[in-house]
């Protein structure tokens, strides 16, 4: 099979593997345990907290695991708004269902909501921001890097406008950790959400950095684990895979970049020779494994099984919204017709690709959409890295 899916999730490396191996077994301890094996898989958890803090330019003591992203994101925003009197939040148009769900949950409870536009390319209208009325702007939310379409944000000059009004900054960087640099402290953020099996590491854990000035309230209650803001034994093997792949991305990051890169460019190249097949948000700052296009007069999903069946694994959108039928709320949002959002297929590269898979996903797209192999093979120069 040729995965085409890494935005949704990533294998895991086998290097995270054998890392969490003997939390798995002979290391069964309970973290919070005073005897030997507790305290073995005390540091096991400690030195995770230190991989993953150094992956994004943290303090260890600002790491929060948690189950994955979506409870980062959950408790990034019910926390800080369980904690405080009700007021306004301004999120991207653009954010994933576990940032904008729960901003629909706290709207019944009191709290308001501003949806910061994005321009055709998926970039937040930073003027929209501010124009916001200040006194009542009590938290921002904003994805560093999308998972549909791969667009980046410019987050610093965000965070130091909201900085100097007062008003807490949050950061979806599930996307953006390890495949671009992030830098927690430079970036301006007061919190920021990750998730380890985007990078390679287990499924099931995540982290929320949060800046010590910040007071949020749990989501779980009982047991006094992660400084208090999330009960519950700590499991402890994939907090160590976590910690692994944090580790391995930080120093495998130029080279998988430069690598990813090389294989968007090779297949961006290759669906220019399709007739109407359009990149979306082509012209903004994007990941180097992401590709989101459509084909006019064609479905995506239906793109999608049809490719399955040839044993390539691609998605339409995002992997909590597939199956929907519906045109992306994404690409709705930037401005895209629903009728050519409905065509969009999203290629997002991971470590393990190669050029040959890319050529063959081109040459079964074609078949699909009945382009002659030579029209694409013939203007598929190798791609130089870059």
């Amino acid at each position: 099979m040729i995965y085409f899916d890494h935005n949704a999730t990533t294998p895991l490396d086998e290097r995270v593997l054998d890392a969490m191996t003997p939390y798995l077994g002979a290391f069964y301890g309970n973290p919070s345990s005073l005897y030997r094996m507790g305290r073995i898989c005390r540091g096991a958890v400690d030195m995770a907290r230190e991989q993953v803090a150094a992956l994004v330019g943290a303090y260890p003591s600002e790491v929060v695991f948690t189950s994955g992203g979506t409870e980062a994101n959950n408790l990034a925003l019910k926390g800080f708004a369980f904690a405080r009197e009700p007021g306004l939040i301004a999120a991207g148009a653009t954010e994933h269902p576990s940032v904008s769900e729960p901003l629909e949950f706290l709207k019944a409870s009191g709290w308001r909501a501003a949806t910061i536009p994005a321009d055709r390319n998926g970039v937040a209208d930073l003027s929209f921001i501010e124009s916001l009325p200040t006194g009542e702007l009590r938290f921002a939310t904003l994805m560093m890097a999308n998972n549909e379409t791969g667009v980046i944000q410019d987050i610093a000059p965000i965070a130091g406008w909201l900085r100097e009004r007062g008003v807490v900054f949050h950061c979806d960087a599930v996307q953006a950790a390890g495949k671009i640099p992030v830098d927690f402290k430079a970036s301006g953020v007061h919190v920021m959400s990750l998730s380890g099996h985007k990078i390679y590491g287990p499924k099931g854990v995540g982290a929320l950095i949060l800046d010590k000035s910040i007071a949020i309230e749990p989501l779980l209650h009982g047991g006094g684990q992660e400084q208090g803001l999330r009960g519950g034994t700590e499991n402890v093997a994939a907090i160590v895979g976590f910690g692994k792949a944090a580790e391995l991305a930080l120093s495998e990051l130029e080279d998988r970049r430069a690598q990813l890169l090389g294989l968007r460019k090779r297949l961006e190249a290759g669906l220019k020779t399709i007739p109407g097949a359009v990149v979306f948000a082509e012209g903004a700052e994007r990941l180097p494994n992401t590709v989101q296009f459509g084909i006019a007069g064609y479905d995506g999903e239906a793109l999608v099984m049809n490719l399955d069946r040839q044993g390539i694994a691609v998605s339409s959108g995002s992997a909590c919204a597939s199956g929907a039928g519906e045109p992306s709320p994404v690409l709705v949002a930037m401005g895209i017709e629903p009728e050519v959002a409905k065509s969009a297929v999203r290629v997002s590269f991971g470590k393990g690709n190669t050029e040959a898979e890319v050529d063959r996903f081109l040459d079964a797209l074609k078949k699909l959409v009945g382009v002659p192999t030579s029209e694409i093979r013939g203007a598929m120069p190798v791609m130089p890295v870059v």
